[in-house]
């Protein structure tokens, strides 16, 4: 499974762990930058990308930006993406099954790369359950993108 990473310079190092740490796991990753540290490059442009390409090829992402927050506005403005920002495994696990979200967005500031890396695996690892109540959410949800 392809998975796309992106993350501005607060997110930088944790997004370097997340790489190898997929990468180790089997996962195809693709890396949108910030491919090398920049002290003053802007979130949004790494959400933009990210999003993007989710929405074209139908892969998950996973965006990681000081508190999470930021990449997530911006990711969420992307008709299509179902960005979330989970602090746990258990919110990762309910974003997936109820809400399918495709980008899981991160704090570097804020997670140790274990807990973020048992976010990122619960995350990639949960299927959308399908269930006639949340496709009836999604549906209401994408009508209010048009």
């Amino acid at each position: 499974m392809k998975v796309i990473l992106g993350a501005d310079h607060a997110g930088f190092a944790l997004k370097e762990h997340l790489k190898k740490y997929l990468s180790a796991k089997g996962y195809d990753v693709i890396d949108l930058g910030a491919t090398v540290l920049k002290p003053r490059d802007d979130y949004p442009d790494y959400a933009a990308r990210v999003a993007k390409r989710v929405v074209k090829h139908n892969e998950p992402g996973i965006l990681v930006c000081g508190s999470s927050e930021g990449v997530c506005i911006a990711a969420n403005k992307f008709k299509g993406i179902r960005a979330v920002s989970a602090w746990s495994k258990k919110v990762a696990k309910l974003s997936r099954e109820h809400d399918n979200a495709n980008i899981l967005c991160l704090s570097g500031w804020l997670l140790s790369k274990e807990k973020a890396s048992g976010i990122a695996d619960t995350f990639l690892s949960t299927a959308f359950s399908k269930e006639p109540r949340h496709v009836r959410r999604l549906k209401k949800i994408e009508k209010l993108e048009q």
